[in-house]
């Protein structure tokens, strides 16, 4: 059971810092059994849906699922997924060095360490970048990134963040922001402030209609995901018993790249089938899921964000009664220097743990009322975090912010990783012909720097189904850059 009051003052000291609650703010007085019980929920059922979506991930494309029962379940255990083993690299560091905003430092330093092997898209391209000697957020930056304004990864590497910042959306976009900000950027940045907001939130209501307000709430006003949940729930009420045709209208609106990778991987189609599923599903957690697995396009990740929402809605002592067969592990298959032995519990735990840490940052406590542990929060209303970039924008601060340093590069140093990031910079910004100009022989040594990170030269000219990744070659080729004789896998 949960509360709520008012309180006229409030005045904590935390970590050196000072929250003030003023005339009207509302705390929330959660049992500390409660919030065990939501967070472990949302983890399970963010890898239920992850897990038992694979076998449906971009299958459907044209034509929608046909799944007509479905039970879900966990027979051998979860694994490390792209979708869940991103945040358990970021939680287990987090709580090992009682850290919640991890830096651009030594974000990058875990990305060589524990994530190489696994990782697609805009995930791959940012690792690459790093080689150069980027860190986010210019990792994830459109300007630098192709894959960045539209990849999914803002949604799928969000969901734990919400989970750590109950009735908090504000505090959970800004921790999600901190670690999908990594590889994505545009309105798939929106997407992570969406869905950690829809998380925190639902820790303190089951109307899915609130709960929807709420992550509209999040985006910036000219985002067009608000769009997109307007569509779908305008087309869930005029067919509320059809979800077929909510489909045929998502795949007719949003489809725009003729049904290639900027379709299957976007962010329009699959945050469309997220809220659909969440409609359609009626807050029954199976139907939500099965939704999302005949939705379609990439349904793992779509039913594992769902899954996240109605984990947290039903608890975790609910989804063990269902006679599910659930085995508790979470087996390690690609994340090096990192434990063999994790489960699905001692990763939620994680999770609990720094919850607490968020919790009494943020100005709340844990106090004892009548015996039983009580977790008071100071609950956030949801909003915007971080607005919609403008890309010339981007791409002047960063002439500004490393335009100097480039031509200073290319004209005297002698560092291969130096030569090699000045000259992607130089390429990617439009800056390389009065540099190839001026210092023609420098700047073949630039070029010469870059080709030798191979993987860089496999994303830039054997990534041909991203449409940004044109005029990137374009530019490339232009400013002297040679493709690379023979397609390689670059993990």
């Amino acid at each position: 059971m949960m509360r709520s009051k008012l309180f006229l003052y409030h005045l904590i000291v935390y970590g050196g810092s000072v929250v003030i609650s003023t005339l009207g703010a509302q705390i929330i007085e959660m049992p500390a059994d409660v919030l065990r019980d939501k967070i472990r929920g949302g983890l399970l059922g963010q890898m239920i849906g992850n897990l038992n979506g694979i076998p449906h991930e971009m299958d459907y494309i044209e034509q929608p699922g046909n799944v007509k029962e479905y039970i879900p379940s966990l027979p051998d255990g979860a694994r490390t997924d792209d979708d869940t083993d991103f945040e358990w690299v970021y939680i287990y560091v987090m709580q090992q060095e009682n850290q919640i905003f991890l830096s651009s430092q030594r974000l990058t330093e875990l990305w060589k360490d524990r994530i190489n092997r696994g990782i697609w898209c805009s995930n791959r391209y940012s690792r690459h970048l790093m080689n150069l000697g980027f860190q986010p957020p210019q990792t994830s930056m459109f300007a630098l990134n192709p894959w960045a304004d539209f990849n999914i990864s803002g949604q799928f590497i969000c969901e734990t963040f919400g989970l750590l910042a109950p009735a908090m959306p504000q505090t959970a976009s800004r921790i999600g922001l901190n670690y999908t900000r990594i590889t994505i950027d545009m309105e798939p940045a929106q997407t992570t402030q969406l869905f950690c907001t829809m998380i925190a939130t639902a820790f303190i209501t089951d109307n899915m209609e609130n709960i929807l307000a709420a992550g509209t709430a999040s985006l910036d006003s000219s985002s067009l995901i608000r769009q997109i949940i307007d569509d779908v729930q305008s087309w869930h009420k005029k067919h509320p018993d059809d979800w077929l045709a909510t489909r045929r209208l998502v795949k007719e609106k949003y489809t725009r790249f003729n049904g290639g990778m900027r379709d299957k991987n976007g962010f329009e189609l699959n945050t469309a089938s997220t809220i659909a599923a969440l409609l359609y599903g009626e807050g029954d957690f199976s139907k939500t899921l099965m939704t999302a697995f005949n939705f379609g396009w990439d349904a793992d990740n779509t039913a594992a964000t769902a899954g996240t929402i109605l984990g947290v809605i039903k608890g975790h002592r609910w989804m063990m009664s269902q006679g599910w067969i659930i085995v508790d592990r979470y087996k390690n298959t690609k994340r090096e220097n990192m434990p063999d032995d994790e489960t699905i519990t001692s990763f939620a735990d994680r999770i609990i743990d720094l919850s607490e840490k968020v919790i009494i940052a943020n100005g709340g406590q844990r106090v004892i009322i009548d015996g039983i542990p009580i977790y008071q929060i100071f609950q956030q209303k949801p909003g915007n975090i971080q607005k919609l970039p403008n890309i010339q924008d981007q791409i002047t601060k960063l002439k500004k912010k490393f335009g100097k340093e480039v031509e200073l590069h290319i004209q005297n140093s002698n560092e291969k990783q130096e030569l090699a990031r000045s000259a992607y910079l130089a390429i990617c910004l439009e800056m390389a012909t009065p540099l190839q100009e001026k210092y023609p022989e420098r700047w073949a040594m630039s070029l010469e720097a870059l080709s030798e990170y191979w993987r860089v030269m496999q994303n830039i000219f054997y990534d041909d189904e991203i449409p940004a990744i044109l005029p990137l070659r374009k530019k490339a080729l232009a400013a002297g850059l040679k493709k690379p004789a023979a397609k390689r896998a670059v993990w």
